[in-house]
């Protein structure tokens, strides 16, 4: 906004009507007055907003979009962009997309799995093997919200316990909980106990104790890859529907709940493509989901895991970012 500039008159030096001490006063008053308006900053009012602090500070002007206090992501498997948006065997998903936001140029960055898991919570690749048994230290996201005072969970269906950070329990694959991997949270028993069972989703939405980030991990029966009676002999179409069903089921009452509609964002995912090697690991559906995000809403800028990690941390005021989230593209645009 233009700097406003209050400029105030000289005092008069004709007082009639009033002795000469009392003109000779008044007067020596008035410039007094006028001094002391000066020396405190008095004759000039920015009205920028500079020194703020906070949502707002800093002269950027009202925040259109409402403060987000809490993000989330839940990963699905193994799908075509093609194969996902508009097919009718997902009107859950879809109806989502008409409503809210989508990335329709977002690509996986390497094939198979594990490496998306890694590069959407650490920024980095270390190993594309789905059957890594060791662990990965340095930042991470945890690392990052830790720091910056924020909560988070890793909601993981059918995990045998919390705070289990052990092998494949199927229909629960390891590789597709990144955090059991972290040194972070492995060496740390209070960041251990943030992974928990699925159900606690349920039982923290209605305490009204969501974290501030969350992952959610649907297990290998709902999640795409596996037919939803096990095995890989159905249709696509059987396991399109599994996932709608199971995002509407599970998902869709927190969309909707007070608590998290209003100031909440569900990132639904999908770690890499069935059959494109685009850019690494080919296009995939990306879905932004929630009160601040702009309604019937498609980006055309091209998009990686980097800048969705970025994203999740920005978004809820963390300003340190693993890995290659740092120089990663912001996702800004599908904010209100």
């Amino acid at each position: 906004m233009p700097r406003k500039t209050i400029r105030l008159g000289q005092p008069s030096t004709t007082l009639p009507h009033l002795p000469v001490v009392q003109k000779q006063f008044l007067s020596a008053f008035l410039i007094l007055c006028l001094s002391l308006l000066i020396s405190c900053g008095g004759g000039s009012t920015d009205s920028s907003g500079g020194g703020g602090s906070g949502t707002g500070g800093g002269g950027g002007g009202p925040i259109s979009s409402p403060a987000v206090q809490h993000v989330g992501i839940v990963v699905f498997e193994n799908q075509n962009y093609v194969d996902v948006i508009g097919n009718p065997a997902m009107p859950y998903l879809n109806g989502l997309v008409q409503q809210n936001a989508l990335a329709t140029q977002f690509y996986a960055n390497v094939h198979p799995s594990i490496g998306n898991y890694f590069m959407m919570t650490t920024g980095q690749v270390p190993t594309t093997d789905d059957s890594f048994s060791g662990t990965i230290g340095g930042d991470n996201v945890t690392t990052a919200l830790t720091a910056a005072g924020k909560t988070w969970k890793s909601y993981a269906e059918s995990l045998p316990q919390a705070a289990y950070v052990g092998g494949d329990q199927y229909p629960y694959i390891k590789h597709h909980n990144p955090f059991a991997y972290l040194d972070s949270v492995r060496n740390d028993s209070a960041q251990r106990d943030n992974i928990v069972p699925f159900t606690q989703l349920h039982s923290d939405l209605s305490a009204n104790s969501l974290p501030d980030y969350f992952f959610v991990i649907p297990n290998d029966l709902h999640n795409g890859h596996d037919c939803p009676a096990g095995g890989s002999n159905c249709p696509l179409s059987d396991r399109l529907g599994t996932i709608d069903s199971w995002l509407q089921s599970n998902l869709g009452p927190m969309l909707v709940d007070s608590y998290f509609a209003g100031n909440g964002i569900l990132i639904i995912t999908f770690d890499e493509s069935a059959n494109d090697n685009t850019l690494g690991g080919g296009r995939i559906a990306v879905v932004f989901v929630g009160g601040p995000v702009k309604n019937n809403f498609q980006s055309t800028n091209t998009y990686q895991f980097p800048s969705l990690l970025r994203f999740t941390l920005k978004t809820l005021g963390v300003t340190a970012y693993p890995g290659a989230a740092a120089q990663a593209p912001d996702m800004n645009e599908f904010l209100k």
